[in-house]
């Protein structure tokens, strides 16, 4: 059986260069869990990743028996905001706003997923299980960079990211997104890869 590498299929969207692009997002679909607060210390965005995880593996493992498609589960990603964009700071995360979220095949569809909340029910319940949705997200035009290093020292690569959005001609717009491919418990903090993106648009005013 051949096993799909989702991010090679999109390796524009998951292995961008290390300097700011634009970007054309097309619609995805996602696992999904929203929550507030620190990600460091919030027990509500650790059951949100255990969560999705325990779906988006339920899920796999579904369609290799039903439907004889075998995938690499996806990296987790995260939409990060505060009220007003013109605040957020990766230097007050309590106040932070956030959607963790896990990127499903085409194939997967709403039944699978609903079938798999129940299995994931059965097995573990956890309480987070209730508040997931599985939806289309479109970021439409955006601007990313590949980031290497810790999550706490991204503040001067998303401060080039919005520079780069506005040295272009567009205003950002949407939410900050982060998209982890690396394993923070495996991996040591100068080697994390993470994409970060920012969604981009015209100035309507």
């Amino acid at each position: 059986m051949e096993k799909r590498d989702l991010k090679k299929d999109l390796i524009h969207l998951y292995n961008p260069p290390k300097r700011c692009e634009l970007v054309q997002v097309p619609p995805l679909r996602f696992l999904m869990l929203d929550g507030h607060g620190n990600p460091n210390n919030s027990p509500a965005y650790h059951e949100a990743v255990e969560t999705l995880y325990a779906l988006a593996y339920t899920l796999k493992f579904a369609a290799k028996k039903s439907l004889e498609l075998d995938y690499s589960v996806m990296p987790l990603e995260g939409l990060w905001w505060v009220p007003d964009m013109n605040q957020f700071s990766v230097e007050d995360k309590d106040a932070w706003d956030w959607t963790m979220m896990i990127m499903q095949p085409e194939w997967i569809t709403a039944e699978m997923v609903q079938v798999a909340c129940e299995d994931v029910r059965h097995k573990k319940n956890p309480p987070a299980l209730e508040r997931v949705r599985f939806e289309v997200y479109e970021e439409g035009l955006a601007a990313q960079i590949m980031y290497l290093g810790a999550y706490a020292d991204e503040g001067p690569t998303i401060a080039m990211l919005h520079a780069f959005i506005a040295e272009q001609g567009y205003v950002r717009r949407g939410k900050h997104h982060e998209i982890y491919l690396g394993d923070p418990r495996r991996t040591a903090p100068e080697k994390l890869k993470t994409v970060i993106r920012q969604p981009a648009g015209v100035n309507q005013t």
